[in-house]
């Protein structure tokens, strides 16, 4: 059930840039190493919808019902380009102070939390990956499901937090350089953008 091709394919999805990685290294850069913990665990929660679709075979109806999966991937969309746009536009982002001062720990992790849930490629993707580690020799298909989920998750929050704190370490590098500064938040927005229009083009199957 848990092998090392399950620990290796894991980590490969996880590692990939997506947005809880862009929203976790930014959040890290605009608050710092609590900030980018907060990130971590929105991103990471924002999975257990996902996952108990998948547990509960929701899924597969959404897999099958083009209207839910269109509904579900067009809200993602709308925000995923909201955000885009607000980090583009908000100069203090990468300011320590302000940013600090605006957005509170429940806010961080309630944005974290929504740009996973309105992501329907990732029921697909747990629907796709999770059954292909199931030992069906062993029986307790569900007990099994739940344990490689757990596992998933939490090595979601501490790859996310390790993004988050190498971010960190570089804040004050990012800082200190209002063109740096500049660079990144037009670099995030963008990211964002890009991200949606992924998803705006990501087919049902």
């Amino acid at each position: 059930m848990i092998s090392t091709a399950f620990f290796i394919t894991s980590l490969l999805v996880i590692l990939a840039p997506g947005t809880g990685v862009v929203y976790t290294v930014s959040t890290s850069l605009s608050q710092g190493r609590r900030g980018g913990v907060y990130a971590a665990l929105g991103c990471t929660a924002g999975i257990l919808p996902h996952l108990a679709a998948t547990l509960c075979g929701a899924a597969a109806l959404l897999h099958a019902s083009a209207l839910a999966f269109q509904s579900l991937k067009w809200a993602g969309v709308i925000y995923l380009l909201y955000v885009g746009w607000s980090t583009w536009k908000d100069r203090g982002l990468l300011q320590i102070e302000g940013a600090a001062a605006r957005r509170g720990a429940m806010e961080v992790m309630t944005r974290a939390f929504l740009l996973n849930i309105l992501n329907p490629k990732l029921t697909l993707f747990f629907l796709a990956f999770l059954p292909q580690f199931v030992d069906s020799r062993k029986g307790a298909a569900l007990l099994q499901l739940v344990t490689l989920s757990g596992l998933f998750m939490g090595m979601t929050f501490v790859v996310f937090a390790v993004y988050g704190l190498v971010a960190h370490a570089f804040r004050r590098q990012v800082i200190d350089s209002p063109k740096v500064q500049d660079w990144m938040r037009r670099t995030f927005g963008v990211g964002y953008v890009a991200l949606a229009l992924d998803m705006a083009f990501a087919k049902e199957g």
